[in-house]
């Protein structure tokens, strides 16, 4: 096989499109120390695509030679390539880039007399001569794919093929805050992040202040263990650190174009951090909905093998459960820390002149602005409180909203729900409750249930199944039966851990017939569902007897929840996860016993309802990813009067 044909085979695996090209080049520039990296592109970079850097350069001799196939002084015996540092090392991306373009390399080391060009057309080095230039490299790629025209048809639109080069030099800008990166499309600058000293300024750079805000920042690490069969006893003094940023709940995206992984600086793409980010996700968000990530990991190199393609964005990890479980965790703490609450979204016409300025300017940066303000609990949302000395204002007496209120319902309505009562009702959650520091909670008095929150105050209800209520200065509007399923949800799984599931015998047996799937799938759930308070025995050949429930189940709902039950959970059992399998199966029971939506609520009622749900782990979305509590902020009630 010739040179040529050779480089052409590795230019298809290496270069795909103009954006490959421009993340090889910046590769290169990184590795070279390069810390001012200026690209031009035009046409989307099928016609010209410019790296210039201030790297440390290459004398004549190393100019020559880097166009030489697996040319490369980063890696020097096969021992290297078990701790691998830099981004490049196989000595593929230039010769690959030649092959396939007209290629001019502008290049000048540190300490010689003059400097470097070498022209290169397809196969054959057209020129090489001296020039004089400062230190650095500059590399000019024109006329891509122009001898490989099978190649070059399959090119995308220049706006697409532009996007795809925005998305690499962002992501290198985000891996490298201490560097200065320019963009440049023909004669536009699309955009010039200078050089910052922390990675939070750099997303401010690069995504802007109200994206920013709907971030939640983490950072910790964890011992590197050298025998994952060993005590856990023996670390080695090598640390797995994590520095991310990640979005609250109200941040929903339809696609996972805005979840960025670096590991050592280098972006990939990894399955293992993948599903550990879906899985810390998995009961805030909505089925099919994205949250936004920037996930940074520092590993010990020998950890993590980059050798495994020849664009080098995927990797393999020596402790991919410890990886996946480190970070499924550290997210998960991060969220329930935050413990943010969904914003009502501002109307355009509402905006301010400042507002509409700061939209237009993150616009033609090219990146999305999220309209509205995010909310932490930790600022807005109280602590819970036993003030007892607190007076409860009767809901007859409360200013009327033009809501319903206690004080119009029938007698024979508030008979009809007396078993939703706080009073009445088991205070089994406070028992093992979690407060919104993290506190545990000591078993509480019954009537301490409906000690109402001391800043929020229920105002009323919508239609009967949104209760209203104030919070220092801000609105809040609550989803009734999302937050009783969210309170139910965390009861029944700390109940079901303590081993003290409360279940009711059924007066007469529910008799249920299956189908040969379904008789399958309750054999391998059957004792997580006799855990969680169910009693079911065969009644016949295809049929069950449902003898017990659990107790906040009515009998109503249990054949639709048995049949859900049945239904969604081929996949879990199939997988044998326990902990989804439990829930899966908390949150349908959760689901099914929730107060309903068209029920009315007693003012005592709507209290204790808030009380609990701050008592919970999760306050923002319920057990399917719905957000629980929506915001309207003092500042968007005024800017929606127009008196700001």
């Amino acid at each position: 096989m010739s040179d040529s044909l050779a480089n052409k085979i590795a230019a298809g695996e290496v270069v795909e499109r103009p954006a490959s090209v421009v993340k090889e080049l910046i590769e290169n520039s990184i590795d070279a120390g390069a810390l001012n990296l200026r690209v031009t592109v035009q046409a989307g970079g099928k016609r010209l695509i410019q790296v210039l850097d201030d790297g440390e350069g290459m004398t004549p001799d190393d100019g020559l030679l880097a166009f030489e196939r697996h040319a490369t002084s980063k890696i020097q015996q096969v021992e290297d390539l078990m701790e691998i540092a830099s981004l490049g090392f196989r000595g593929e991306a230039l010769p690959s880039i030649a092959g396939v373009s007209r290629l001019l390399m502008e290049t000048q080391a540190e300490g010689q007399r003059v400097g470097t060009a070498v022209e290169i057309a397809g196969p054959r080095i057209m020129r090489v001569r001296e020039i004089a230039r400062s230190r650095g490299t500059t590399v000019t790629v024109r006329d891509l794919f122009f001898n490989v025209p099978a190649r070059k048809k399959f090119l995308r639109a220049e706006r697409t093929e532009l996007s795809h080069i925005v998305n690499v030099v962002t992501q290198y800008a985000l891996a490298h805050p201490e560097g200065h990166f320019s963009l440049i499309n023909t004669s536009s600058k699309l955009f010039s992040f200078q050089a910052v000293s922390q990675l939070r300024e750099r997303l401010f750079q690069v995504f802007g202040a109200e994206l920013l805000k709907q971030l939640v920042e983490l950072e910790t690490e964890t011992p590197l263990f050298s025998n994952q069969n060993s005590s856990v006893s023996s670390p080695l003094r090598e640390q797995i650190r994590l520095h991310a940023f990640i979005s609250k709940p109200e941040v929903q995206k339809l696609n996972r174009n805005s979840l960025y992984f670096f590991v050592n600086r280098r972006m990939v793409r990894d399955r293992i951090l993948m599903h550990a980010l879906g899985e810390a996700y998995r009961r805030i968000l909505p089925a099919g909905m994205f949250p936004v990530a920037l996930v940074f990991i520092e590993i010990p190199f020998g950890e993590v093998d980059v050798n495994v393609h020849p664009s080098k964005t995927e990797v393999r990890f020596r402790s991919q459960s410890l990886i996946h479980d480190f970070l499924r965790e550290s997210i998960l703490k991060a969220l329930m820390e935050a413990r943010p609450q969904a914003p009502f979204l501002v109307p355009p016409q509402s905006l301010a002149v400042e507002d509409e300025a700061e939209a237009t300017h993150e616009v033609q940066k090219g990146h999305a602005l999220l309209v509205g303000e995010s909310f932490s609990s930790k600022a807005g949302m109280s602590q819970y409180s036993s003030n007892r000395g607190r007076a409860v204002v009767p809901a007859n007496q409360r200013p009327s909203l033009g809501l319903k209120t206690s004080s119009s319902v029938p007698i024979t309505e508030r008979l009809a729900f007396q078993d939703f009562s706080p009073v009445m009702s088991t205070p089994t959650c406070a028992a093992s409750a979690v407060t919104p520091t993290g506190q545990q909670l000591s078993n509480r008095p019954a009537e301490w249930q409906s000690v109402p929150n001391p800043h929020i105050h229920p105002l009323g209800q919508i239609e009967d199944s949104f209760i209203v209520a104030s919070d220092r200065g801000s609105l809040l509007i609550i989803d009734q039966h999302v937050a009783h399923e969210r309170v139910l949800f965390e009861k029944v799984l700390h109940q079901r851990q303590a081993g003290d599931v409360q279940s009711q015998r059924l007066l007469l047996p529910l008799i249920v017939e299956l189908t040969p799937s379904q008789q399958v799938i309750l054999e391998n759930i059957k004792p997580e569902l006799t855990s969680c308070g169910f009693e079911v025995e065969p009644f016949g050949r295809r049929t069950i007897a449902i003898k017990a429930v659990p107790s906040d189940l009515t009998t109503g709902d249990l054949r639709k929840l048995l049949g859900e039950l049945l239904e969604g959970l081929e996949k879990e059992t199939r997988e044998v996860n326990l902990e989804f399998l439990q829930e899966k199966i908390a949150a349908s029971i959760a689901c099914h016993a929730a107060i309903k939506v068209n029920t009315h609520l007693e003012y005592s009622k709507m209290v204790w309802l808030i009380d609990e749900l701050l008592k919970t782990g999760y306050p923002m979305t319920c057990p399917h990813g719905r957000p629980i509590i929506l915001r309207y902020e003092k500042r968007e009630i005024l800017k929606a009067f127009k008196r700001v």
